[in-house]
């Protein structure tokens, strides 16, 4: 199965300690943090990978390749302006072969057993799942509402204390979905998985509690650099 590496931001909060990269090319232990949710995708099972690049996105591929290096087959699909989640997810469909294909931020590590996905969509025949984590405190954030495993409201925010599921930044998607995402900016958080809800599409979800990471600060940067070194 393929996935798509969402790799094109622009880092802006990352800047002050890693400006002369993309911020998946952040450094850790002397490699990429690109390289690890590689690794982690590998030992998945997931070896064909899609990496949808913009700002200096030629240094992902000139340190990747074509992936023979790394056991794993590499294309890459660069966009010439800010598209968005979304956007950049359709600016890649040319690549995309399978019926359903994973997606994932290509600056957040989060520790999932991707059949999991699978296993839901087979059972639940949703058109798209999505990985939600647990948060004690969801006033902080946009939350997700679930009537058994089916996604009923998506990035609500809450006044009520306690905590609450949200988006985990990891999916499994039909290719069908691509159809409908316009050309241009799109955000699949704001715009398309909301659009998706209130045309009545089976989106469900997948609760995981496993270790999570977003790199894009540089507090979370370096306690992703202490966890590598911890698990050496």
């Amino acid at each position: 199965m393929q996935a798509v590496l969402l790799a094109g931001g622009l880092g802006t909060r990352l800047r002050s300690v890693v400006s002369d990269r993309p911020k998946p090319m952040a450094l850790v232990d002397g490699k990429p943090f690109l390289y690890y949710l590689v690794e982690q995708l590998k030992k998945n099972g997931v070896t064909d990978m899609i990496f949808a690049v913009g700002y200096k996105g030629s240094m992902i591929e000139e340190y990747f390749g074509d992936g023979g290096d790394f056991g794993i087959r590499v294309l890459y699909s660069y966009e010439e302006e800010q598209l968005g989640t979304a956007g950049a997810i359709k600016n890649a469909m040319q690549y995309i072969d399978d019926e359903y294909f994973y997606v994932l931020n290509a600056d957040t590590f989060y520790s999932i057993e991707y059949d999991s996905l699978v296993t839901l969509q087979k059972n639940s025949g949703a058109k798209m799942c999505l990985v939600l984590r647990r948060v004690e405190d969801r006033t902080r954030y946009g939350i997700v509402t679930v009537e058994g495993s089916r996604i009923t409201g998506f990035n609500e925010k809450s006044d009520e204390e306690g905590e609450g599921l949200i988006n985990g930044g990891v999916y499994l998607m039909n290719k069908s979905l691509l159809e409908e995402i316009p050309d241009g900016k799109c955000s699949l958080e704001n715009e398309m998985i909301p659009m998706w809800l209130s045309k009545g599409y089976c989106l469900s979800a997948y609760v995981n509690d496993g270790y999570f990471i977003d790199i894009g600060i540089p507090e979370d940067y370096f306690r992703f650099q202490k966890y590598i070194e911890d698990s050496n």
